[in-house]
């Protein structure tokens, strides 16, 4: 095998193995979940404990796209309807962190709150 194989085999398996263990380490953290129906954010409030990462898994129940966003936690996740996906969050301190569905600004948004 040439040395230029050698080298795109090795970054495929570098970038398999730090995909596997991203998904593991995000299998392994507190999940919470949260449901977006147009609008509708539920629960409204998510508990969380403060200075752990934590995984919010979102599922868009709804008949249009979805947008979770928190601009004081720097996350935004678009689904479309039916889609899932989840976001890590980064250890928080104590308070009260607001998100919110950007495709739907009329609504009331949420609180996810650090204890």
């Amino acid at each position: 095998m040439s040395l230029s194989k050698v080298r795109k085999v090795r970054l495929i398996l570098s970038a398999a193995l730090l995909a596997a263990s991203s998904m593991a380490l995000a299998a392994d953290l507190p999940t919470f979940k949260l449901e977006m129906q147009d609008g509708k954010l539920i629960p409204p409030r998510i508990e969380v404990p403060t200075g752990q990462r934590i995984k919010i898994e979102i599922h868009n129940i709804g008949k249009s796209a979805a947008e979770f966003e928190s601009i004081e936690l720097r996350k935004e996740k678009v689904l479309a309807p039916g889609a899932q996906s989840f976001v890590v969050i980064a250890p928080l301190r104590a308070g009260e962190y607001k998100f919110f569905d950007d495709f739907h600004l009329n609504m009331p948004q949420g609180v996810i709150v650090a204890k």
